[in-house]
């Protein structure tokens, strides 16, 4: 059994595909958590939490691109929702450097409130840390408790960053970036090993070779296990054990 720790299945380049989420359970991905990104992605994520609840398990969460000015309104909501029905983490949440800077301090603001909530709540956290990873490593280390758990999403920092995060408790969540040919993620991974790893699509983006540059989905999760396994010179069944056990820890489910 696979699990995909972060596919935004409502995105509407996969949500008209009624067929992705099947062919996720049939190559094995029985669990897919989908991170939220803001009062818009709400609807259509619990749309499929309900339909498939025993597959599709929802985050709440404000992402950092999209921390604009209204952005405590945003998190009220985000309050709200955590208030009325179960969730699986607080997330995505973070910082995001590359695509613009304008709402820095408000993305920081926002990500320090979320994490509080994710502590209220007793849930883990999953962190978008996109040219910020330091950043984000050092605000979870200053709100570490003993009790703050999570996952850097997307991981592409370096081998410090990855042992930085390991030893506050966190996990890493390695997608299709593994497969490419200028990627540093193998180099890093051989320092690690597969202890912290979980494993994720982040779909419809990135996918994995030999389907990089078409629309990603959950079914690829086995295609980035048998890289990790490669890479590690682990059996894959290993890797899939591995990694699924580590998600079962990180969501308590």
């Amino acid at each position: 059994m696979y699990i995909d720790t972060h596919t935004h299945l409502y995105d509407e380049t996969l949500i008209i595909d009624e067929q992705q989420i099947q062919r996720a359970i049939d190559a094995g991905v029985n669990r897919m958590y989908m991170p939220n990104c803001d009062s818009s992605t709400i609807a259509g994520m619990l749309q499929l939490a309900d339909q498939w609840p025993a597959n599709c398990m929802p985050m709440m969460g404000l992402h950092p691109t999209y921390v604009k000015e209204n952005y405590t309104d945003e998190l009220a909501i985000v309050e709200k929702w955590l208030n009325e029905r179960k969730f699986y983490a607080v997330g995505e949440i973070g910082l995001d450097y590359y695509w613009d800077m304008t709402f820095k301090d408000q993305q920081i603001s926002a990500f320090e409130r979320q994490i509080d909530l994710a502590l209220q709540y007793d849930l883990p956290i999953v962190i978008h840390s996109r040219s910020s990873t330091q950043d984000c490593i050092d605000i979870v280390r200053r709100k570490q408790n003993g009790k703050l758990t999570g996952v850097f999403h997307c991981f592409s920092g370096t081998t410090d960053e990855a042992k930085q995060i390991m030893e506050l408790g966190f996990y890493l969540g390695i997608g299709g970036a593994l497969t490419y040919k200028k990627s540093t993620l193998p180099d890093t991974l051989k320092e690690i090993g597969a202890g912290h790893l979980v494993l994720e699509t982040d779909a419809p983006y990135l996918a994995p070779v030999p389907y990089r540059g078409k629309r990603n989905e959950s079914s690829y999760i086995p295609v980035i296990a048998v890289k990790v396994a490669e890479i590690l010179e682990l059996p894959y069944l290993d890797v899939a054990s591995i990694t699924t056990a580590n998600a079962e820890l990180l969501f308590k489910a």
